[in-house]
């Protein structure tokens, strides 16, 4: 019996000392308030009273930037608000860096963010701030980055959540980008009118030139045909004026449907077979 009293306060210190740690964490055991080692996942051991042992997160982990009002270098007012995702590192310096080289990293790290955002957006104006997120994103995080050098953790990325202005000032923009896009259509309806009316007008162009071609056609080929006639005139009725106006006689008598009689052997039978393309026949003497 005597040695039950012994042995069960033995057990319950052993018991005490008993500490587990997970894969998502790294622990401090300091020993009479000194550090002493770095504690692993799995298990360990202390000295209940003279150790303790500090658990640390390895994981990544995010805070909020919380939304904040920032003037603008328009003088205007605009609620920012920003994420910051970073992890403690998991090699031993970095883990006592976390706990002794600053008091609440995570407090620290929303209001460094808080700080470095009004002095990015303090020099941009409300337009310039929303259509440059990406620049005020890496400004952000390289600010982080180097600040948080010696707080053994890693700035893993930022996120810039909003950045709205004041309602009556969102409600002037609405109207601004309107009236833009607006403008925009109204100017490509115009366009596309134009493209109509150019159009149209190149079709009348062709056609006119078509027209022009077909008159420039026809005149050439009546002054073939004139020319024909006077080659014609020049090769069959030089010094035969007679026979000409006697052939111009036997045309309108054709026209008329007239019956002409013409003598065998007459020179001018002699020019129409010549004309039409026979051989004219030769004059026999007639026999006595």
């Amino acid at each position: 019996m005597n040695y039950l009293y012994l042995i069960i306060p033995i057990v319950i210190f052993l018991l005490l000392g008993i500490r587990i740690v997970r894969p998502t964490h790294r622990g401090l055991i300091e020993r009479l308030g000194k550090y002493h080692s770095l504690a692993n996942p799995g298990f360990h051991w202390i000295i209940p009273v003279i150790d303790r042992l500090f658990l640390v997160n390895v994981t990544e982990q995010m805070v909020d930037a919380e939304p904040q009002e920032i003037i603008t270098n328009d003088n205007l007012n605009a609620s920012v608000d920003a994420q910051v995702y970073f992890r403690v590192k998991s090699d031993e310096e970095s883990v006592k860096s976390s706990i002794y080289n600053v008091n609440n990293y995570q407090w620290q790290i929303v209001n460094l963010a808080r700080t470095t955002l009004r002095n990015i957006i303090g020099t941009l104006t409300l337009k310039s701030a929303n259509s440059e997120r990406g620049k005020i994103n890496s400004g952000l995080y390289k600010t982080l980055h180097e600040e948080t050098q010696n707080w053994g953790i890693e700035i893993v990325r930022t996120e810039l959540k909003e950045i709205d202005p004041p309602r009556d000032v969102q409600e002037t923009m609405n109207k601004v980008v309107k009236a833009e896009n607006e403008k925009i259509a109204a100017i490509d309806s115009a366009t596309a009118a134009e493209t109509v009316a150019d159009g149209v007008k190149r079709a009348k162009i062709k056609e006119a030139e078509g027209y022009k071609q077909s008159k420039i056609l026809h005149a050439q080929g009546e002054a073939e045909a004139i020319k024909l006639v006077n080659e014609a005139a020049d090769k069959y009725f030089i010094g035969n004026a007679q026979l000409l106006r006697k052939l111009e006689a036997l045309e309108a008598s054709l026209g008329n449907n007239a019956k002409i009689v013409i003598p065998t052997g007459s020179d001018l039978v002699n020019i129409i077979g010549e004309m039409a393309g026979i051989v004219p026949l030769e004059r026999k003497p007639r026999e006595k």
